[in-house]
């Protein structure tokens, strides 16, 4: 007896966007799958909260608008809709054309990483991000230990990497006017032992 693989369904983008704005939890679509997106832990939700509130604070009247976890990104060179954690964006915001909730600017991006998905957020996440003309920066933060790595667009294909261990150092972002010390990102965040 031979047993086939059962081929998976290939969606369209509007395949997506319609069971997506029926749906009750957020899925990202990659290529023509619909893949569901798991919860995050506390600690993955008070360091995020933390990053917008400290962006909130320092882009005050600066003409951004900051997003945490619900907002939608579509990159069309990959085919992808995302929900990053965090994503600054400058106005006017950018929408898909045709669409009302889905926007294509974000000039800052912050993935809080977990077990599941550090590896995916490093790799093709990034190589993803980085073909969205306006994509300057990105914060991957570690949220099983203090830890933050940095990438910053310098020029066309060009990025410096910084990385950050040191409770007491600063991140200075390049693509907005925002710095944060390390242990303030961290701020009430319980490690696991």
């Amino acid at each position: 007896m031979i047993i086939q693989a059962e081929a998976k369904k290939i969606y369209t983008p509007e395949e997506y966007l319609d069971f997506e704005v029926n749906s009750d939890i957020r899925h990202e679509y990659i290529n023509g799958q619909i893949i569901p997106m798991t919860g995050g832990t506390p600690e993955h939700n008070e360091i995020a909260s933390i990053l917008n509130a400290a962006l909130r604070v320092s882009l005050k009247g600066k003409p951004y608008s900051i997003f945490v976890a619900d907002q939608r990104l579509w990159i069309p060179d990959r085919k992808l809709y995302t929900y990053p954690d965090v994503m600054v964006v400058p106005r006017p915001l950018e929408r898909q054309q045709g669409r009302t909730d889905t926007i294509t600017n974000p000039v800052m991006i912050a993935e809080v990483l977990s077990k599941s998905t550090k590896s995916y957020d490093r790799d093709e996440k990034f190589s993803a991000y980085r073909t969205i003309p306006t994509f300057q920066e990105y914060l991957l933060i570690d949220q099983y230990t203090v830890h933050v790595e940095q990438y910053s667009k310098t020029d066309s294909h060009k990025w410096i990497f910084t990385e950050y261990d040191d409770p007491e150092s600063y991140i200075s972002l390049s693509s907005i006017p925002f710095e944060i010390r390390l242990a303030d990102i961290y701020e009430n965040v319980e490690f696991e032992t």
